[in-house]
């Protein structure tokens, strides 16, 4: 397969030693690789982590801290660590690369989607190879992607990839643990049925923060937006990023969506929940209709207009989820009433929904 524009995510088993420390040598593989790719003509945008593991020596630590501040503290100082490694082996390629720090509001936020689709596309157009990780140095516990591997589906979104390759410490997926001598490649997946008697927990490397689950959740995020997916040992990216048969390979299942609401469904942590009637369930589901005042009764956490809340059913399902336009303290006035009672009652500006079809995902169909 020959791929235009591919997103490679390498984690952080593959690019540091026993100790944690960032390991030149592995570093020159994964890049030597990709400069492959960039000869052959192609798009390449590495989603790499590492900046934690390359902070760990220049501050004395010994090994991986568990904190938050400590982690964003070792991030701080070893994403410039981590980008220099990463300049200077590609130069020695002839290739610019450019750091990338995104948050997640860079992916859901319109005008950020809009931004960071707009500075990929002028890197590429300048022949800059992209380098992302996610914004550790002031990313939350609440508002992280979690982890590089989902990262880096939506980043295949972002940049309406043509393959997205995960490289780990792992030569695919297996039917159990590597480790094991019954347990078989498995080479090729066509859909969650293929998934169905491998416990992904077990199969995986405990290295980094990643593992098995993550990078097979990551694929099906991008199979479902129509992106096929390599998982596949870092050692192999050669042949991963230039389409030769290599690990696990994760076949389409979907097509494209906003990719806002590929987030809402696979990655968002939600602030609050909107209870809804029967009926509000059924506009949702099978009208595709907004969520209006008049089907909520009841409102529960705190967020701000634009945060993403799930809608519950009366069962207690929740049945979607979706960015709110009110905040949680203006809601509780308005339940229950018609949109154009609350405008002629309160004004213009409230006769909108409170949840827009266009930014609310189903996840039950009911």
């Amino acid at each position: 397969m020959s791929a235009r524009r591919v997103v490679v995510k390498v984690g952080s088993s593959s690019l540091t030693s026993a100790a944690g420390h960032l390991d030149p040598e592995k570093v020159g593989h994964v890049v030597d690789a990709l400069a492959a790719a960039r000869r052959r003509g192609d798009e390449v945008v590495l989603v790499s982590s590492g900046a934690i593991a390359a902070g760990l020596g220049p501050l004395g630590l010994t090994t991986r801290p568990r904190d938050l501040p400590t982690q964003q503290a070792a991030a701080s100082v070893g994403q410039g660590a981590l980008v220099a490694h990463y300049s200077e082996r590609f130069a020695a390629h002839g290739i610019t690369v450019g750091q990338v720090l995104l948050t997640v509001e860079d992916v859901t936020r319109r005008s950020h989607y809009r931004n960071a689709h707009q500075t990929f596309a002028r890197l590429h157009e300048l022949g800059v190879l992209p380098v992302v990780n996610e914004n550790d140095t002031v990313a939350t516990s609440e508002i992280r992607f979690g982890d590089n591997d989902r990262l880096a589906a939506l980043v295949a979104h972002l940049v309406h990839a043509d393959l997205l390759v995960l490289l780990s410490d792992v030569d695919g997926l297996y039917t159990g643990h590597p480790s094991l001598p019954e347990s078989r490649p498995i080479t090729d997946v066509h859909g969650p049925d293929d998934l169905d008697d491998v416990d992904v927990a077990r199969v995986g490397s405990k290295v980094g923060t990643g593992g098995m689950v993550t990078k097979v959740e990551a694929a099906r995020i991008a199979t479902g937006a129509g992106i096929p997916v390599v998982l596949a040992r870092a050692d192999h990216a050669r042949a991963a990023v230039l389409g030769e048969q290599a690990g696990t390979r994760f076949h389409p299942t979907g097509r494209r969506r906003p990719t806002r609401l590929l987030w809402l469904e696979h990655a968002s942590e939600t602030k609050g929940r909107l209870l809804v009637d029967d009926g509000a369930v059924r506009a949702l589901t099978v009208r595709k209709a907004s969520l209006l005042a008049a089907g909520i009764v009841g409102v529960e956490g705190e967020f701000g207009a634009g945060e993403p809340v799930d809608v519950v059913a009366p069962d207690g399902t929740v049945v979607a989820r979706g960015l709110v336009t009110y905040d949680s303290a203006e809601l509780p006035t308005l339940l229950g009433r018609s949109t154009p009672d609350l405008a002629a009652d309160l004004g213009a500006d409230y006769e909108r929904e409170v949840v827009h079809r266009d930014d609310l995902v189903v996840l039950h169909p009911h």
